[in-house]
């Protein structure tokens, strides 16, 4: 499965990348092919390019704010391949969140 990912919380440090390490690990304790796209106090890293996107099974969006490039991703949107979920709530339940992913 490919998994990609954007993380953003309003300051943009600890959630931020608290919550990618969450998935990147749950990610690859499962062999799932992961990336995930940082919008943190040093802007945007590890960005997502169209083409991850377009290969992706699904989308996860745990952010707490508006997100730059949100348009990326209504083809995944309109199929109903991707998941909003707070950024703390992928840091608390990283495999409750991988496990709706893979019902997706």
């Amino acid at each position: 499965m490919k998994v990609v990912a954007i993380t953003a919380c309003p300051t943009g440090i600890a959630h931020t990348y608290m919550a990618q390490e969450a998935i990147e690990k749950e990610c690859k304790k499962r062999g799932y092919d992961v990336k995930v796209e940082t919008q943190g106090s040093m802007g945007i890293e590890n960005e997502l390019e169209q083409e991850e996107i377009d290969a992706a099974d699904v989308v996860i969006l745990a952010v707490a704010i508006g997100i730059e490039g949100e348009d990326r991703f209504e083809e995944k949107e309109d199929a109903g391949k991707v998941i909003n979920v707070e950024p703390g709530d992928v840091i608390k339940h990283p495999a409750e969140v991988i496990d709706r992913a893979e019902k997706l």
